[in-house]
């Protein structure tokens, strides 16, 4: 389901050109341009973009969501929107933008669990039309970039049902460790799954970023 992106190096105000985040501000939206995507808030017309890969089975077979119906996917994109105005916010729910196609063919997003505001979980969709490429790794580097390096976040973990080798492949080329395989950790769609844990603290993801190991 859910892939390599080639950073902006250099100063400062290189890393700010790549970052080229809005403030994090309540009722600001945020966006991030990697090498060939945007990452940004929803929006309310993002709903037909959503709904075309929400309602393949293939998409959400590994999710505890879908298919969806029209209700339901409208009622995400409407959550996702009011995100931004949390204050602190700990959810950031990502539309992916692809420049060349004027559309969102998938989601990504950070979810930040603990009280302290240090550790998030990481999660992503994309639309089967674009499987295969690279964009995914591309979308979920970007975010670990945002959550350790703007959001001074110290630990990101993420999740993936053990069939879903090519989720498990895009946690590996991030640098992320296989922390746990929990046996029938949780019922999707009316059957008990195994499910991996994969996590990079923030001291290991620069580590490895100075030292040039990762794939993104």
């Amino acid at each position: 389901m859910p892939l390599a992106n080639r950073y902006e190096k250099g100063a400062l105000q290189g890393y700010n050109c790549w970052l080229n985040t809005s403030s994090t501000s309540v009722s600001t939206m945020v966006t991030i341009h990697t090498r060939n995507l945007v990452l940004r808030d929803f929006e309310d017309d993002d709903w037909r973009d959503v709904h075309e890969y929400a309602t393949d089975p293939e998409v959400s077979k590994y999710m505890e969501w879908g298919p969806n119906t029209e209700k339901e996917t409208r009622n995400f994109v409407k959550m996702a929107c009011a995100f931004r105005r949390q204050d602190p916010r700990r959810n950031y729910e990502f539309g992916i933008f692809l420049p060349t196609e004027k559309k969102i063919i998938g989601g990504c997003g950070l979810t930040i669990y603990d009280s302290d505001m240090y550790q998030a979980a990481l999660g992503y969709t994309l639309n089967r039309n674009y499987w295969n490429r690279g964009i995914v790794t591309e979308a979920a580097g970007a975010l670990l970039r945002y959550g350790f390096e703007k959001l001074a976040l110290h630990r990101i973990n993420a999740t993936c049902d053990v069939q879903n080798i090519g989720s498990a492949a895009v946690m590996r080329k991030l640098g992320m460790r296989q922390e746990a395989h929990f046996l029938e950790e949780r019922k999707i769609k009316g059957t008990w799954r195994d499910t991996y844990l994969y996590a990079i603290l923030g001291s290991e993801w620069k580590k490895m970023r100075n030292e040039k190991r990762l794939e993104v």
